[in-house]
């Protein structure tokens, strides 16, 4: 009798020890604009998924290829209703529906990606990838013959033409003669249209192909032309190999985890966070066999200041597209401008708009 008392009790133990494991799970979601399959910008965040996914007390899910507007409400509303702790949305578009659902949800952690808006458990966050952005510009700088770099561009928000800006201030300092046409797609994912935009581009003697897009379409139509391609999210050189020089991509996992991390020992707080290198949120991918030696090394040193400090992409004089001064000599543009740039630097041919 006694035996089976202690079996019963063991029992009893071993239940409530799970159920006590399952009820300390933290439920963490994902929202992205996007297929991962893009092998682009919702690659790279579900590569930074992944890396949660493997941390103790965690279980993630993510909804995929969610447009910018009621569907993305639609989608955080519903996974805050199923009871998630903790919501990553990724797209700049969702802020407003995210911000919506907070409001409703208190209790919740609600994280979004590329925005600027705020609550009490609702916080914001990217990466200066400007940084890498004026290092691969370098590389395209250094390596067209034409002097005419192409840009893919997804939509004329401050994130993208900062990007651009910095990508061509990057091609200046290593080619003073470059200059960048933009193309706008008003898109972010969609192979057909981003390939065709950079068709057009190399039909006007770009000879280099960057882009703010999330498939590798503008570095194949580059490498069918016989030219150079820059890739952005992650490496994929693998899609271009004969055109890829590098890209500037992303490392999310070390941030997500931190993030959970926070939330489960009860540390979380929102903040707007905007890290650079020198967190590793932003990187340059592996550089192409093309890239000379010698251009290679003068990237990384600059790379090197970026990361210390030394460095800064928008330090004056920096004029606009029509010469006025924008940031003058002595000084480097604010957080606040950068976050709000709306105009394009000397060398961009193409409009804002």
């Amino acid at each position: 009798m006694r035996v089976v008392t202690i079996i019963s009790v063991l029992l009893l133990s071993m239940v409530m020890a799970a159920h006590a494991a399952a009820e300390k799970e933290l439920q963490v979601g994902f929202v992205y604009v996007s297929p991962i399959g893009d092998a682009g910008y919702s690659y790279a965040h579900d590569k930074g998924r992944q890396a949660v996914e493997g941390m103790d007390g965690v279980k993630t899910s993510y909804v995929e290829s969610v447009k910018e507007g009621p569907d993305s409400e639609r989608v955080i509303l519903n996974m805050a209703r199923k009871g998630y702790d903790l919501i990553f949305a990724t797209s700049f578009g969702y802020m407003d529906p995210m911000l919506k659902v907070a409001r409703q949800f208190p209790k919740t952690v609600f994280m979004h990606c590329a925005g600027f808006k705020k609550a009490d458990n609702m916080g914001n966050y990217f990466g200066r990838m400007y940084q890498a952005r004026y290092l691969s510009g370098m590389v395209a700088g250094a390596m067209s013959k034409s002097n005419i770099l192409g840009y893919v561009a997804a939509f004329p928000i401050p994130e993208v033409i900062r990007g651009i800006n910095a990508f061509t201030l990057g091609a200046q300092a290593v080619n003073p003669e470059v200059s960048v046409r933009v193309v706008w797609t008003k898109t972010w994912y969609d192979p057909a249209t981003e390939k065709e935009a950079a068709k057009s581009l190399l039909d006007v003697g770009a000879d280099v192909i960057a882009q703010h897009q999330d498939s590798p379409g503008p570095q194949e139509a580059a490498q069918e032309k016989g030219v150079y391609s820059i890739g952005y999210n992650s490496d994929m050189s693998g899609f271009a190999p004969k055109a890829h020089l590098t890209a500037a991509i992303w490392n999310w996992g070390p941030y997500y985890s931190e993030i959970v991390r926070q939330v489960q020992d009860g540390s979380w707080k929102a903040e707007a966070a905007w890290r650079g290198m020198d967190a590793g949120i932003v990187e340059l991918a592996p550089f192409g066999p093309m890239v000379p030696k010698q251009l290679q090394d003068q990237v990384r040193a600059k790379q090197e200041e970026i990361v210390s400090g030394a460095f800064h992409v928008f330090s004056g004089p920096i004029k606009d597209q029509q010469g006025a001064v924008k940031i003058p000599a002595g000084s480097m543009a604010t957080d606040q401008e950068m976050l709000g740039m709306t105009w394009f630097v000397q060398g961009v041919v193409g409009t804002t708009e």
